[in-house]
């Protein structure tokens, strides 16, 4: 039998989970990506001595990306390092109060017994009801496959018994009555891009995820991770194509015909596209009639808000001021994410992230200075289709100044600068409408209502990424990237070949 071959269209984490997972199979492997460097949305950018993580700045979960190097007889420690983040998320309100948000379950108790004495209980129950959800959602459900309608039927029961059907604020808010309380037990959703008032219940998990696992940066930045993972895969046999935008796929007597500007087009027996999945149906497999139907079928789902994002760097460190991750909550919260997700203008107030990464490692800012990135939630461009070059350095203003509370005078202090719109993620991420997270959180669109990891109609088409199942999120994607091999395993009889060198001896 020849060798079978695998094209893995995107470099995020998604694409290179899987890609790994392939190499280590045996399968010959070959990752296309269109940017210069691997990550997708985990790009960095270096300017005058600053390291910007473009993207995911938040790890947690660490043991499933261990487990990438495990099953190719690897350490984790041998090729990064990833650091402790304390505390995990300092909340700031507009009234001046501040919680520290970390996995110390007596500092959480005195934080918000500061604020309401009687939510203490109520936030134990919490824990626990996100404990219940964590074991269901995440430990039995985040790696598994949902390609058949009796697979949600399977589950269903145990769903319906966590009312998977409620929202996570309303879930939030039978246990704790105090208002800053419940948007720090809410808020999580917003990074994987649900609205805390529309995304299901089961999305509390992350609560629990996080106590459990702690948070975590790597030495160097997100961008050494991926490096790490690239080293990874290249040491498997592995080929990695920078700047090597795929055009299109055709499907012709079984193989996928992939076609790119280095001229003939190649073969190979699969795809796993790691890239924005409306993209992959309605431009990469353009012409295909199973794919036309996808497309028309994406385009009618809810799709998650879009995101401003500004990269900046200081000649002032402010790290005694500060802490690693910053969420700075505006006046408004339900009202606010109403017009994030679902209006068609830009709010005049906004809620932001702040990125600091310096703290943890002072190595991402030259000695003194400091490395930022800001994000505020903003909508796709389906819903408020702005003229993001015409507005994007005032808002990129405004937004440094509603930050000199936390950082003083820092409009003075910036020396470098750069941002990222939704257009950007449009143009330069093939991002559906602009949208930051792909398809929304929704419970109708969670599980098997999500967009599989298997197309149903076009054999030896594959999906990773967060428009497949589970969603967005580091964890989700890698796990995500389990879910999918595990369908290319049972289709091509594939087992992990590494690990039976091991078992033989011969490594």
């Amino acid at each position: 039998m020849a060798e079978l071959r695998a094209a893995v269209i995107g470099s995020g984490f998604g694409g290179l989970a899987a890609a790994i997972r392939l190499a280590a199979a045996g399968v010959q492997t070959t990752i296309f990506e269109a940017r210069d460097l691997a990550g997708g949305r985990a790009y960095v950018y270096r300017d005058r001595g600053y390291t910007f993580d473009a993207g995911p700045t938040v790890i947690t979960a660490p043991h499933c990306i261990e487990e990438l190097f495990e099953l190719a007889g690897r350490t984790m420690r041998d090729y990064v390092e990833l650091l402790p983040v304390a505390p995990f998320y300092r909340l700031q309100w507009a009234d001046g109060t501040s919680f520290d948000y970390d996995g110390n379950v007596d500092h959480m108790i005195d934080q918000i017994r500061a604020l309401r004495a009687e939510d203490v209980d109520g936030y134990r129950k919490f824990s626990a009801y996100a404990r219940r959800v964590f074991d269901a959602g995440y430990r039995d459900l985040a790696h598994t496959p949902f390609p058949r309608f009796s697979d949600m039927i399977r589950v269903a029961p145990k769903l319906a018994r966590l009312r998977a059907d409620r929202a996570v604020y309303d879930t939030v808010a039978k246990y704790v009555k105090e208002r800053h309380v419940r948007e720090a037990l809410s808020f999580h959703s917003l990074l994987v891009g649900g609205n805390p008032f529309e995304t299901s219940s089961i999305y509390t998990l992350i609560h629990h995820l996080e106590r459990e696992w702690g948070v975590w940066f790597p030495r160097g930045g997100t961008g050494a991770l991926v490096a790490a993972l690239v080293r990874l895969f290249g040491e498997l046999g592995g080929e990695l194509r920078l700047s090597s935008p795929v055009r299109g796929v055709r499907v012709v007597d079984c193989s996928h015909l992939v076609t790119t500007d280095a001229g003939a087009d190649e073969a190979f027996d699969l795809v796993v596209s790691n890239a924005d999945i409306h993209h992959t149906y309605a431009r990469l497999y353009a012409g295909n009639r199973a794919a036309e139907r996808t497309t028309h079928k994406l385009t009618k789902m809810d799709w998650s808000m879009s995101l401003y994002v500004l990269y900046f760097g200081t000649d002032r460190s402010y790290a005694d001021r500060i802490a690693h991750h910053t969420v700075v909550f505006g006046p408004r919260y339900r009202e606010l994410l109403d017009d994030i997700f679902h209006g068609d203008k830009l709010a005049d107030d906004f809620s932001l992230y702040l990125h600091a990464p310096h703290v943890t490692d002072s190595s991402m800012a030259p000695p003194g200075h400091g490395a930022f990135y800001v994000l505020a939630p903003v909508p796709h461009l389906g819903h408020a289709p702005l003229d993001w070059q015409a507005i994007g350095g005032a808002y990129g203003d405004k937004i440094l100044a509603a930050l000199e509370p936390l950082l003083p005078d820092v409009r003075r202090h910036v020396v470098v600068r750069r941002d990222f719109t939704p257009v950007d993620f449009e143009q330069q991420l093939a991002a559906y409408q602009g949208s930051a997270f792909s398809v929304a959180p929704t419970l109708m669109q969670s599980a098997y209502f999500r967009p599989h990891n298997k197309d149903a109609r076009i054999p030896g088409l594959y999906l990773v990424g967060a428009g497949t199942h589970p969603g967005a999120g580091v964890p989700g994607v890698i796990n995500g990237a389990k879910a999918t091999f595990k369908h290319i395993a049972e289709d091509y009889q594939l087992a992990p070949l590494v690990n039976l060198q091991l078992a033989a001896g011969l490594l």
